[in-house]
């Protein structure tokens, strides 16, 4: 394993997240209190919520808690979960249980920076961009031929990241099916993180995951996202082959060994409300939605945007002289908004336009957010 980069999207969080007045490229969804959660458990979740012992959990974790994961798959059961620490954990764990330096993986760019990082400090790695496409839903597209062109005798794993960060952009069911038919053409593994999965604009969109759709599929998932429970710190990997999942496992002792109970007791009541927390948030980003679309049209000189199939972020143009790096430092500088410039999502594999940002629309004070954001326009 070579020695990582700086992670750039967390560096500049580091320096601005939490000193922002207004966080406008969050990449999760509105969080709630724990009295919040807990409102929404059953009298047998309350009760073991009450007489939780503060132990250790099992590696894998709780049997009750990967039943429930498991639960919102298609015919999994919980022998082919394991959960982690965040979506962060099960990314690091499964690219080191699937690559190795004789090995090569395909990965789409621009991504969420692990997604390469840790695969290039494994292997040779090789970034297939999503093309800017106006006339597509969101604005972007893919073409399958050009993973397919970006196979080699050694290429072991396809990296998916579905809805994807920074873009919203969620490929039609077609798309999808070819980069499975490419995968398993060539015995290749596919994984596919989808912490935004459920947050689909229009609910027939919604693809299958990686785990259900594929024998070689894993899935990776998370409470962060989707459901806007970032501080519960806990994910999941979803996988139908069990002797990879023993393998991670096994690295799993080398990390966290496991996950905190509190959490895992926490994130079994918010996957028995799951119909209530997502469509709550769905709901959220229905209502910011138009509110989002309403600033652009007024701003059209200064942005290009299109709304992405999924997800609660985007990753629009700026059209301003000064660029898209001066703007976003200028605007938390003075006015306290925080924006996500494309710096942070540039990549070794290739280049990623230059002249765009993140912007987050999951968050209850978007209204607050978005007037800061136009006052700082008019001064």
């Amino acid at each position: 394993m070579r020695r990582l980069p700086e992670f750039a999207l967390e560096s500049y969080f580091a320096r601005w997240e939490f000193s922002a007045r207004h966080h406008l490229c969050a990449s999760d969804m509105q969080s709630m209190t724990l009295s919040d959660l807990l409102a929404l458990a059953t009298p047998e979740q309350r009760d073991a919520w009450e007489r939780l012992w503060l132990g250790y959990t099992e590696t894998r974790g709780a049997p009750a808690l990967r039943a429930a994961i498991a639960g919102t798959y298609d015919g999994l059961a919980a022998d082919d979960i394991l959960v982690t620490v965040g979506a962060e954990e099960g990314i690091f764990l499964a690219l080191h249980a699937l690559l190795g330096p004789d090995d090569h993986a395909i990965t789409l760019t621009p991504n969420y920076q692990s997604l390469e990082s840790v695969a290039a400090g494994l292997c040779a790695v090789t970034g297939v961009p999503l093309d800017p496409a106006p006339d597509a839903v969101g604005g972007w597209a893919l073409d399958p031929d050009r993973i397919a062109g970006a196979l080699q005798l050694n290429t072991r794993a396809i990296i998916l990241n579905l809805p994807h960060n920074p873009t919203g952009w969620l490929p039609p069911r077609p798309v999808f099916d070819a980069i499975v038919d490419i995968a398993r053409a060539h015995g290749l593994w596919l994984l596919s993180d989808e912490v935004y999965r459920g947050l689909e604009r229009r609910e027939e969109d919604r693809l299958p995951a990686a785990a259900d759709n594929y024998e070689r599929g894993l899935s990776v998932g998370v409470l962060s996202k989707a459901y806007g429970l970032p501080g519960l710190r806990l994910g999941w990997l979803a996988c139908r082959d069990r002797d990879l999942l023993h393998r991670i496992e096994r690295l799993k002792d080398y990390t966290t060994i496991c996950t905190p109970a509190p959490s895992e007791a926490l994130g079994a009541i918010a996957l028995g409300a799951r119909q209530t927390i997502l469509g709550r948030n769905r709901a959220l980003v229905a209502r910011n939605l138009p509110l989002l679309e309403a600033f652009f049209a007024r701003h059209a000189n200064r942005f290009e945007w299109r709304t992405p199939a999924a997800g609660c972020i985007g990753f629009p143009r700026y059209l301003g002289e000064e660029g898209v790096d001066a703007f976003a430092d200028d605007l938390v500088e003075r006015s306290g908004v925080l924006l996500l410039p494309a710096r942070v999502y540039r990549s070794a594999l290739g280049p990623v336009p230059a002249d765009r940002f993140r912007i987050g629309f999951g968050r209850a004070d978007m209204p607050e957010a978005l007037a800061a954001l136009e006052a700082h326009l008019s001064a």
